[in-house]
């Protein structure tokens, strides 16, 4: 469960490294991001020749979460980190070129699939 002020790894190569959760997007009462979700965040930490800066304000698909999620078929998946993957302004194109690192399933089901053909592994 992702919620406002929780931090999250960065698994492309756009340069951010850790950003932190400014607001869920969804609704106005939601609370929670999950599995292919959006959220809204500032960049905390930045490589300083990168394509995204510190302190900038940028729109992420989390791809990863330490809070177990459970499939219809049963089974649950639980990752070792919180991560996300950084998404263009105007667009659901990514800003990067490069996913590191495992990829939930539920990406592909919520229409990201540039993220999941780049990435390494999916779960």
């Amino acid at each position: 469960m992702i919620h406002e002020r929780s931090k999250l790894i960065v698994c492309d190569n756009s340069g951010a490294k850790l950003l932190q959760v400014i607001r869920v997007l969804g609704g106005t009462r939601r609370r929670y991001a999950y599995l292919g979700d959006v959220v809204i965040t500032t960049v905390k930490v930045a490589e300083p020749r990168g394509l995204v800066k510190k302190s900038e304000v940028v729109r992420a698909v989390i791809v990863r979460l330490r809070k177990e999620h459970h499939r219809p078929d049963g089974s649950s998946i639980r990752f070792d980190d919180n991560a996300a993957v950084i998404l263009d302004k105007d667009s659901d194109n990514m800003v990067g070129s490069r996913v590191f690192g495992p990829v939930a399933r539920e990406v592909r089901n919520a229409g990201y699939k540039k993220i999941v053909s780049l990435a390494t592994e999916v779960w």
